[in-house]
């Protein structure tokens, strides 16, 4: 069958890598794509929110299956152009995708429906926002309404803080997607990502991973749209994952069904485990990033039968999903500045070479020059923040609540990583592979995916986020 993947990022090339390996597949198409992703298929310059011209192409090609990767694509009505032409798509329609799209139309639907989530308001103006922080206790949750890249979110400690970043937001940081806020209450537990493949009438789950989203070492940083992930997620046991199926996964499917916005593709339910058990953060409309990288290579078998029965809305003669026991980790290489103000054209070195077995070097943001060499490619002018930098101190938001809650969420990765193998993928963004989640006096060790010894290889020593147990002779 012949295949178009839609994106260009570490997602997409997570899902190329995966769909290659199915001895379904006669081509495989990605469009726009990146220098990685070139390795594993053609690339066809036609960008993600070009609705007319994807559709062009899957014609072209004789496309059986569509798979659509990031989350302007659905935005912009990939799905309903597919549809409109007959060609089966995995990926939600623009309706349905609002479940991602407009945090004021999630929450509202989960209010509607009585599935488990924070206490909110929506508010367009500086000033009716302001007054409604008398409602809220600190710390105060404050989000974008629209698509903000990851960034869109804020938890500000303080009653001055939560002023200042509403009018950062509504005063057009964002543009059009902070033309709303979301205000909630906060939620104190532990987060993590469970994800669902859906047929637009029941949802057959795809395993979980947790992700880290803020910069800088100690978790000190601003929101990015992601630093790594590692999977499996201790936090989802047995019985929060049955929970959050049945109160959550299940409903959340029949209920779209039911208001006319059938969802076909995959849901990533953004979850907190709280004392009253697992309630909704929020819902994204596609695969994470950089979590798709670490349930690609945690999936056992083919993931093609399973994209092609969510399109064509008929997931029931499947099995579950199968995954490797093997622990896997995803490290993000972010360019010097990033999220900010990141550095434009550095060079990417040794992103080539050969790791091993059991590493992945998943390319986001990267072009080739003409010369051959991999750089950072020029990120999308409303990705950028111009003008504007983190503010200094960013230890004093949150500190302590900060520090206290990732050393809760890492405890049992350490004693995991100590046990354990891990797997491992790098996501190349930037000019030098660093150590992350890695002791910080060891070499960079690779996954021990097998009863072989675990490939080693140098690389520059750096202060990382969290120091788990070395394995004997790791350092």
């Amino acid at each position: 069958m012949n295949i178009l993947l839609v994106g260009s990022g570490g997602r997409e090339h997570a899902l190329a890598w995966k769909i290659a390996q199915s001895p379904l597949v006669t081509r495989l198409v990605a469009a726009p794509g990146n220098p990685g992703i070139e390795a594993v298929c053609e690339l066809r310059p036609v960008k993600a929110d070009d609705a007319e011209g994807l559709a062009a192409l899957a014609r072209e090609i004789k496309a059986d299956l569509v798979v659509v990767g990031p989350e302007v694509a659905l935005a912009a009505g990939v799905a309903d152009r597919l549809a409109a032409a007959g060609i089966p798509c995995f990926g939600p329609t623009a309706k349905a995708a609002q479940l991602e799209t407009s945090k004021a139309f999630s929450k509202a639907f989960l209010e509607r429906h009585s599935i488990p989530t924070a206490g909110y308001g929506v508010y367009e103006t500086v000033q009716e926002a302001k007054a409604a922080l008398d409602a809220f206790q600190p710390p105060y949750v404050i989000k974008a309404d629209g698509l903000a890249a990851g960034k869109g979110v804020a938890i500000s400690p303080d009653r001055a803080d939560a002023e200042a970043e509403v009018e950062r937001m509504l005063g057009g940081r964002f543009g059009a997607a902070g033309a709303r806020v979301v205000i909630e209450e906060f939620m104190d537990g532990e987060e993590g990502s469970l994800f669902a493949l859906c047929d637009g009438k029941q949802a057959v789950l795809f395993g979980g991973a947790q992700d880290h989203k803020r910069a800088f070492d100690g978790d000190t940083g601003p929101n990015t749209g992601g630093m790594g992930a590692y999977s499996p997620a201790p936090v989802f046991t047995a019985d929060l994952v049955q929970q959050a199926d049945e109160r959550i996964v299940q409903p959340t499917i029949r209920k779209m069904a039911e208001e006319g916005a059938p969802y076909r593709g995959v849901l990533y339910a953004g979850l907190m485990a709280t004392t009253d058990g697992p309630k909704v953060v929020e819902f994204n409309a596609r695969f994470g990033d950089p979590e798709c990288q670490v349930l690609m290579m945690r999936m056992a078998g083919d993931i093609v039968p399973y994209l092609l029965a969510c399109a064509r809305g008929d997931v029931s003669g499947l099995p579950a999903p199968a995954f490797k026991p093997q622990t896997v980790i995803c490290v993000v290489m972010a360019a010097k500045g990033y999220p900010d103000s990141p550095l434009e054209g550095s060079i990417i070195r040794g992103a080539d070479q050969d790791f091993g077995p059991h590493v992945q070097v998943f390319h986001a943001g990267t072009k080739r020059r003409d010369d051959g060499q991999l750089c950072r490619r020029r990120p999308r002018p409303e990705r950028l923040r111009r003008g504007r930098r983190h503010r200094p101190g960013p230890r004093t938001r949150l500190r302590r609540h900060q520090e206290d809650r990732l050393a809760r969420r890492l405890q049992p990765l350490r004693h995991r990583l100590a046990g354990a193998g891990a797997g491992l993928t790098v996501s190349a963004g930037c000019g030098r592979l660093a150590p992350w989640l890695i002791p910080r006096t060891t070499k960079m060790t690779t996954s021990r995916a097998s009863s072989t010894s675990p490939t080693t290889r140098r690389t520059r020593r750096r202060p990382c986020v969290v120091s788990p147990t070395p394995r004997p002779g790791g350092s």
